[in-house]
C-alpha cells in the first residue's frame, strides 16, 4: 500500500478532534500568534487540506483540498483579502469532466505563464493519477461561484509513464517544461521523474528516470527541485544501500540524464520521503520520515570535496511525525515546517529551526491548541514579501476539517 493510500485510511480514522468544551491548559502558551483566515466547511466549502498554499502577487491565496467539492474528489479554492476578512471561492471542483482526476495531494503553482498547475494522486483516463492546470473562465464573472477552466494535460497509465504522483510539487524550468515525480509506475515499479513538454498545444510525457528500488532508490514521494545549473535533486522513500531511501541528483548530458544517489538514510535517521530546500550556497535540507515513524530528523546536505557531508540538524521526538514535505528556508536562513503530532498536545506544531554559526537551535514555533485553531498540519509553510507565514491544518476548526492560517511576525 502507498504512503498516499495508507493516509487515506489514517486520516479518516484520526478525524476525532476534541469538542469545544475541552479545557484548554493555560500553561500551554504560543511563541506567535495565529490567525485563522478561513476555517473549511466540508463539501463545496473544501475538506482536507493536506497540502500547502501558494500566493500570488496580490496577495491572493489558493490550495487544495484532497476532499470536497461537488463531486466530494477534492477541489482547488482562492482566498481574497476583502475589508476585515477573507473570501472563500471554490475554483474547482474535481470530477466535473470525463476522466478527470481526483485527490489532489500537493499545491498548486503558477507557471511561467500564469496558470495554475498542479497534480492529482488519483484519477485520469486509468485511474493512476493526472497533471492539470487551471484558468479563469474566457468571459468577465460577476459571481465568487464561477468555476474556472481545467485542461488535463496528461493522465499517467500505471505503467512505463508512471503512476500516482504523490505530495510533491511540480517545478517548471525557464522553456516552460514541467517536472515532477511519482510514487510508482516506470520499468522497474519504483516510480519516476518526469518532465511534459509542451508543443502545439499538446503536452508529452518524457521519462528522466526509472527508479528501480535498489541502490537508487525508490517511491519519490516528494518532487524534485532545481539547481543554478540545471540539475535536479529529490528524495526516494526506499531503496539505497541501506532500503531506507536515497538523496538523489540528476543531471542532464548528452545522452540523457544521469542519477547519482548523494545519500542513503540508515536506520539512524529514518526513512528519506520528504522534499528538499536549497539556500544560496547550495546546500540541501529536508526531513526524514513519515506518519507512520517513531522517530525522524532534520538533515543538511553540504557540498565538500567532490562529494556530500551529511548532518543531521535536529533529531524530533517520539510521535512528532514529519510530513512529506520539504522544509521552508526564511530571508535568514532559518528553517520552517509542519509537525503533524508534534507540541504538547499532539495536535501539532510548526517548528523552527535557527542557524547561528555553525548551530542550528530548534525550538516550537507555533503549537495548535487541541483542534480549535486547526490541527494535525501536513502541508509546507509558505512566506510572503513582509515576512508573514501562511498554511494549512488537515483537520480541526469548528466544522473538524481544516483551516487556512497566518502567522504574522
Amino acid at each position: 500500500m502507498t504512503f498516499a493510500k495508507r493516509y487515506h485510511t489514517s486520516a479518516m480514522a484520526r478525524r476525532v478532534c476534541l469538542a469545544a468544551t475541552f479545557v484548554i491548559l493555560t500553561a500551554l502558551a504560543h511563541a506567535q500568534t495565529l490567525i485563522v483566515l478561513h476555517s473549511l466547511t466540508g463539501g463545496t466549502g473544501g475538506d482536507t487540506p493536506l497540502a500547502g498554499v501558494t500566493l500570488d502577487q496580490q496577495g491572493r491565496i489558493y490550495g487544495t483540498t484532497i476532499y470536497g467539492g461537488s463531486r466530494t474528489d477534492g477541489m482547488v479554492y482562492r482566498l481574497v483579502h476583502q475589508g476585515e476578512g477573507w473570501v472563500f471561492s471554490p475554483l474547482y471542483s474535481f470530477g466535473l469532466q470525463q476522466d478527470d482526476g481526483n485527490y489532489p495531494q500537493a499545491r498548486v503553482l503558477f507557471g511561467p505563464d500564469g496558470l495554475l498547475y498542479g497534480t492529482t494522486a488519483f484519477g485520469g483516463a486509468e485511474n493512476e493519477g493526472t497533471v492539470f492546470s487551471l484558468q479563469p473562465p474566457p468571459t468577465a464573472c460577476k459571481s465568487v461561484l464561477c468555476p474556472w477552466v481545467e485542461t488535463i494535460l496528461y493522465s499517467f497509465t500505471g505503467g512505463a509513464d508512471g503512476r500516482e504522483p504523490g505530495f510533491g510539487d511540480l517545478t517548471f524550468d525557464q522553456a516552460g517544461d514541467i517536472y515532477g515525480t511519482t510514487d510508482g509506475g516506470g520499468n522497474a515499479g519504483g516510480g519516476v521523474v518526469l518532465e511534459l513538454t509542451r508543443a502545439s498545444g499538446t503536452w508529452t510525457e518524457s521519462v528522466l528516470w526509472n527508479f528501480t528500488g535498489g541502490s537508487d532508490g525508490g517511491g519519490p514521494i516528494s518532487g524534485v527541485i532545481f539547481d543554478s545549473a540545471g540539475n535536479l535533486y529529490g528524495s526516494t522513500n526506499y531503496g539505497g544501500a541501506n532500503n531506507f531511501g536515497t538523496v538523489y541528483e540528476l543531471s542532464p548530458t548528452q545522452s540523457g540524464w544521469s542519477e547519482t544517489t548523494l545519500y542513503s538514510f540508515t536506520s539512524d535517521t529514518g526513512p528519506g520521503a520528504g522534499g528538499l530546500a536549497m539556500d544560496a550556497h547550495g546546500n540541501l535540507f529536508g526531513m526524514t520520515g513519515d506518519i507512520d515513524d517513531s522517530f525522524n530528523v532534520a538533515f543538511e546536505l553540504t557540498p565538500q570535496d567532490g562529494g556530500w557531508s551529511f548532518s543531521v540538524l535536529h533529531t524530533f521526538g517520539e510521535q512528532e511525525a514529519t510530513p512529506v514535505v520539504g522544509p521552508t528556508l526564511d530571508s535568514q536562513g532559518n528553517l520552517y515546517g509542519p509537525l503533524p503530532t508534534g507540541g504538547d498536545s499532539g495536535d501539532g506544531e510548526i517548528f523552527q529551526l535557527t542557524h547561528s554559526g555553525d548551530q542550528w537551535t530548534y525550538s516550537p514555533f507555533y503549537q495548535f491548541i487541541p483542534c480549535m485553531d486547526g490541527c494535525f498540519p501536513f502541508g509546507a509553510v509558505t512566506f510572503d514579501a513582509n515576512g508573514n507565514m501562511y498554511g494549512t491544518t488537515s483537520q480541526g476548526g469548528p466544522d473538524g476539517v481544516g483551516v487556512v492560517w497566518e502567522i504574522t511576525p
